[in-house]
Formats: structure tokens, sequence, C-alpha cells
């Protein structure tokens, strides 16, 4: 019962918000509502008429959630920040003729970004895995700390051994929370295809992690 949850939720739950443009603690999950992403188009417009304060403000929308999620994938804090900010100037180059309503800028950011990590993994198959360190909460105890490290640790190099797809598919779904359409809508790909996705890279998952769950303190929960 424990292991699957490995596989399937509590491990995912340890890397849910650990990366942010900023570099804060924590980016929570937010699920966008209509009025939310109705707020991010009319920015995006006001911003394409020249309103300065607009950019800045849908900035501080949708930059932290780009950059997470390049981490998330790409697993490289440089990397992350320069698909982020890629993902960003292609936003303002398209301000001028974005049209309310044609599609959600979040979807649109999401899709431009995806399609920026997968030209970098791409171009870097030849490169061995890397550690990534994680910041490290204070508040928990120094034990607890340096477990909660090794946790968000081993989900991110399991993530990193996913094939580029899956990888984005489980990012997107079970650490973003996108619903299945949207995903398949970022991927370019139908609602089943992102199903077999994400099923395929939580099995994935749970067989790369289950070896690891005493070490990683997962007995007994």
């Amino acid at each position: 019962m424990a292991s699957a949850a490995i596989g399937s939720h509590t491990m995912i739950d340890a890397l849910r918000g650990r990366a942010c443009f900023a570099r804060p603690r924590t980016v929570p999950t937010v699920q966008m509502t209509t009025d939310d992403t109705d707020a991010e188009a009319e920015l995006l417009q006001r911003y394409g008429a020249g309103d300065a304060t607009a950019a800045r403000l849908l900035s501080t929308r949708v930059l932290p959630r780009i950059y997470a999620h390049a981490f998330r994938v790409l697993g490289d804090r440089a990397e992350a920040e320069d698909v982020a900010q890629d993902a960003m100037m292609r936003l303002w180059r398209v301000a001028p003729e974005w049209r309310k309503g044609e599609a959600k800028v979040t979807t649109w950011l999401y899709r431009v970004t995806a399609n920026l990590c997968t030209d970098r993994l791409r171009k870097r198959r030849y490169s061995p895995l890397e550690d990534v360190a994680e910041p490290i909460d204070p508040s928990p105890s120094a034990a607890a700390q340096l477990q909660n490290a090794a946790r968000t640790d081993a989900l991110q190099q399991a993530l990193q051994a996913l094939p580029d797809r899956q990888r984005q598919a489980v990012v997107l779904r079970h650490i973003e929370g996108l619903a299945n359409p949207e995903i398949a809508a970022i991927l370019d790909v139908g609602v089943e295809a992102v199903e077999s996705l994400t099923a395929r890279g939580k099995r994935a998952l749970r067989t790369a992690l289950k070896d690891q769950h005493a070490a990683l303190g997962y007995e007994g929960e």
C-alpha cells in the first residue's frame, strides 16, 4: 500500500512547488478559474496596447509557474531560467495580435515552454544525469530537512530518467495539476495519449523508486 503511494502520490507531492523563478521555498499549485484566465488575457492585451504595468502584473502571475515547469522537466536552474525568459519574450511578441477568447494565455505558455524544454533535452542527450540540489526548508529538524531533500532529489532524478513526453505529461498532470484536455493541447496530442503517457510515467516512477522506499523514510506511511 505504501509502495504504491510512492509512485502515484506521496513522492510526487514531495516535488510540488519546489521551484520558482524568484526561488522562494514553495510554489503552490493553483487551479485557475475562468476569471483568472480572462484576467491574464486582458493583461496581455493591455501590454500589447502599450501598458508596461500590465506586463509586470502578468509576469508575476505566470512566470513562476513556467519556470517551475521548466525546472521540473530539465532539472537545471540555469536552463529553466533561460527557457522561462525565452517563453515570456515570445509571449510579448504575440501580445499585439492576441485576441481574448481564442486561447488561454497559460496553455499557450505551457506549450511554448514544453517545446523549448524538448529542444534542450534533444541537444543534451549525450550528457550524464546530474544531481540537482534543492533548497531546504529551515523549519523542520535537521534530520527532516535531509530526508525531505532526499525525497525531492530521488523524484527529480526519477523524473529525469523518464522519456521526454512521459515526463512532460506527468509533471503537467500530477505536479502542475492541469486537466487532461489542457495537457493534450499543450503537448499537441489526443486526450487518450495523455492518459497513456501519465499512466506509463507513474508506473515507471513507482518502479524506479520502490527500492528506495525504506531509505527515504516511507516505512509505515
